[in-house]
């Protein structure tokens, strides 16, 4: 055991702690969005089942690394020439679910959907929330586990990384999900990012080595800090009594609002 805490794991525990933090923010920011659809009172349940779910998916995915990365260039299937790996086959999967997930979202927030306008509501349920986490955690960890294998030599500190990331981000989340959910442009502009993810994860899939090259991560994520900055400049400069648009919304909240006109 001692042999873990020497000066050059103690640093790659660091570095992969914040690592696995910069990784993770797409991530925090749709479970955000999906958690604030559910009702108020369920939503602190449900970021701490998607805090363990998160742990349990990454710590089976460093056991399972080495398998990980024996199937890299292996196609599972070919459409001509072109092969698929399982990595590729679940970028591409996790591409489609976000960009589908996300469109619809920008849709139900601009639009609204027939049954909101009456008044019924359609909150989501807590368990189809944790399966969309789930499913999309387990996209958005490849990355991560990837990352791990790269900057720790032993499974103990990626694992203990894992873990401390994963509660960093778990207590920010509520944080982050009410300051979204608080300002609509803010909202709109994490939307459009995670629409930006789907695509590079598209590119990902369809081919890993040229999106690495590409570095299309890096542009995507200086767009939107670029964006972030922006805005929160227009809200500092944005009169006090200029009246911020109302995205569209289920649950309570919209009756309420409803009556007040």
């Amino acid at each position: 055991m001692a042999h873990l805490f020497t000066a050059d794991n103690l640093i790659s525990f660091v570095v992969l702690v914040v690592l696995e933090i910069v990784l993770g923010i797409d991530n925090v920011i749709f479970v955000s969005i999906i958690l604030n659809r559910l009702p108020e009172s369920l939503r602190k349940k449900g970021r701490l089942i998607w805090m363990f779910t998160g742990i349990g998916v990454r710590s089976l995915l460093l056991f399972a690394l080495k398998w990980l990365l024996e199937q890299k260039g292996k196609p599972v299937f070919s459409i001509g020439d072109k092969g698929f790996d399982l990595a590729s086959l679940v970028m591409l999967g996790g591409g489609i679910f976000l960009i589908y997930k996300t469109v619809m979202e920008i849709h139900h927030k601009l639009e609204g959907e027939e049954e909101h306008t009456k008044g019924k509501g359609a909150q989501l349920t807590l368990g189809k929330a944790v399966m969309q986490i789930i499913l999309i955690d387990m996209v958005f960890s490849f990355d991560s586990i990837i990352t791990a294998g790269g900057t720790a030599k032993h499974i103990e500190i990626m694992i203990a990384a894992v873990v401390i990331a994963m509660i960093v981000m778990f207590l920010f989340s509520g944080n982050i999900a009410s300051f979204i959910q608080k300002h609509p442009t803010i909202k709109m502009l994490a939307l459009s990012f995670l629409v930006m993810i789907g695509f590079i994860l598209l590119v990902e899939g369809w081919d890993s080595e040229r999106a690495h090259d590409l570095h299309l991560k890096n542009y995507a994520y200086f767009a939107m800090a670029f964006s972030f900055l922006v805005e929160l400049l227009n809200m500092k400069l944005r009169k006090k009594t200029e009246a911020p648009v109302r995205l569209k919304d289920s649950g309570p909240e919209k009756t309420d609002t409803a009556q007040d006109a």
